[in-house]
């Protein structure tokens, strides 16, 4: 017998309340399939056993989708062969409430709609479970569980019930997909500089690239020194600072033009990542800033950037030793509480998957973190930045401009990655080879070096979307900024 909420001091006594059901929807829905098995296939992409609240319901939903993918009929004289002959439902045997259920069944018409309330209670119920889970671990929480950790992981489980089992999803009609290529291709042209995606601010690599997409893993690879957080920060910062929105009718807020930017630094503090910023756009060098060694000029370019930083929807997280789990937690969080349009990481191999693809190697967690941020990336709908380390087997060769099979556990990242581009200096390993000073192949080198220093080379090796091929960027050291690069044929004449 069902036990029901009672009242007591017209207060609800909780204890007595029975989980949320409809197990007449449950007996209309199992009864359709009975009847016509056409109905199975409007709830099959979405409805699970588990869903079911009856544990009858459970079995009989269970074993009737197994007959119908193996092509057999399923009927109450098919599907009673497997399930105990003896058991009985109240005062009735399990043939005659097969029969009943058929007899009573609705429609095939209405079968989705009961699908789906049977999926909306079940995910009901399973808040319920998550709610009370974080109840009891609150008020028993083991000593290494500290209340963030429990947070995070209730949002984990709160955004895998969101995900799993969505009824919107499956096939959609293909002049859906079609009217949203021509909205983006609508944007494009109304755009500045006609890009389909977020603009990096630094011409050639968005002509290359067409902008940042939305969706889209984008890897940056180098070996260190290269600049690889260098040019994702030039990025982001660039992102936020053309940051525009409008309100919508609705009052939700669209953006217009750049972006809410999210960055992730495993390796370096806010401060140090601040203190680059700031070098890059007031253009003193760091060690500079670091040791106080600026006058009253550079001081005023100092204090303007930073006033500008302060302004700008640029927002860092430096925790380290992130799981990709937390990773994404964080993320979703952020997109839901501010807003997000370009996630940086820096840099993948930092980052942790599950205990269990831990054990199993890293080539296994690496996989399993680049598929889950290749799934984030389409999840949140923004372009995901992350960084990442190339093998030492780059500095082995004459020419080491890096390739795709450089990339450390090369196979998941290349795989799921929609775009890879590698950063290369020239200069970085000639001015390592500098010879005696007044030989000629000192005066030699010089010549070289004068060719390729402050030259950076952006090497896309793999587009989904676009061409390949090699990006030229002006890189300057002393306060490690990316910008757009000018031949110096182009240069104007210099006035003595």
């Amino acid at each position: 017998m069902a036990l029901t909420a009672r009242r007591i001091d017209n207060e609800t006594d909780t204890t007595y309340r029975t989980a949320p059901h409809n197990i007449e929807a449950e007996q209309a829905l199992l009864g359709a399939i009975l009847v016509n098995n056409e109905a199975y296939y409007r709830v099959s992409d979405f409805l699970e056993p588990e869903h079911f609240y009856d544990p009858l319901h459970r079995r009989l939903f269970e074993t009737v989708s197994q007959l119908i993918r193996a092509g057999k009929i399923a009927t109450p004289v098919t599907i009673k062969t497997f399930l105990p002959a003896e058991e009985t439902i109240g005062d009735i045997t399990l043939a005659q409430y097969l029969a009943r259920l058929a007899a009573e069944a609705t429609t095939i018409i209405n079968a989705e709609e009961y699908g789906r309330t049977i999926y909306d209670l079940a995910t009901r119920r399973n808040l319920i479970l998550i709610g009370e889970d974080m109840v009891n671990i609150a008020f028993d929480a083991p000593v290494d569980m500290p209340p963030n950790e429990q947070i995070e992981d209730a949002e984990r489980r709160l955004f895998e019930l969101a995900e799993t089992g969505r009824y919107d999803t499956g096939f959609h009609r293909f002049s859906d997909a079609l009217k949203q290529a021509i909205d983006m291709a609508s944007n494009a042209y109304q755009r500045d500089g006609h890009l389909s995606g977020l603009a990096t601010g630094l011409r050639d690599l968005d002509e290359r690239l067409g902008g940042l997409q939305a969706s889209d893993l984008i890897i940056i690879a180098g070996r260190p020194g290269m600049g690889k957080s260098s040019l994702a920060t030039n990025i982001g910062f660039n992102v936020a600072s053309a940051y525009q929105a409008e309100t919508e009718a609705d009052g939700s807020t669209k953006t217009v033009d750049g972006g809410i930017v999210g960055l992730f630094s495993l390796e370096m503090s806010a401060e140090q990542l601040a203190t680059r910023i700031i070098a890059e756009q007031s253009g003193v060098p760091s060690e500079r800033i670091r040791r106080g060694k600026i006058d009253e000029m550079e001081f005023s370019r100092i204090a303007s950037a930073a006033q500008e930083m302060q302004t700008i929807p640029f927002y860092i997280d430096q925790t380290g030793g992130l799981s990709v789990a937390q990773l994404a937690a964080r993320a979703r969080r952020l997109k839901r509480q501010r807003g997000l349009d370009l996630l940086i990481i820096d840099y993948v191999q930092l980052l942790s998957g599950s205990s269990k693809r831990a054990s199993e190697g890293r080539v296994q967690e690496i996989t399993e973190i680049t598929t889950t941020l290749k799934a984030l990336a389409k999840e949140l709908n923004v372009p995901i930045v992350a960084l990442a380390q190339l093998s030492r087997q780059v500095e082995q060769r004459d020419d080491k401009r890096p390739q795709l099979a450089d990339l450390r556990e090369s196979g998941s990242i290349e795989q799921d990655a929609d775009v890879v581009m590698f950063i290369y200096r020239e200069d970085y390993y000639l001015k390592n080879r500098k010879p005696k000073e007044g030989t000629d192949e000192f005066f030699k080198w010089q010549a070289e070096m004068e060719q390729v220093t402050g030259l950076a080379e952006i090497i896309v090796g793999k587009q989904r979307h676009g061409p390949t091929g090699t990006v030229n960027l002006q890189f300057d050291a002393e306060v490690t900024r990316f910008g757009n690069y000018v031949p110096a044929d182009h240069l104007p004449e210099r006035m003595d």
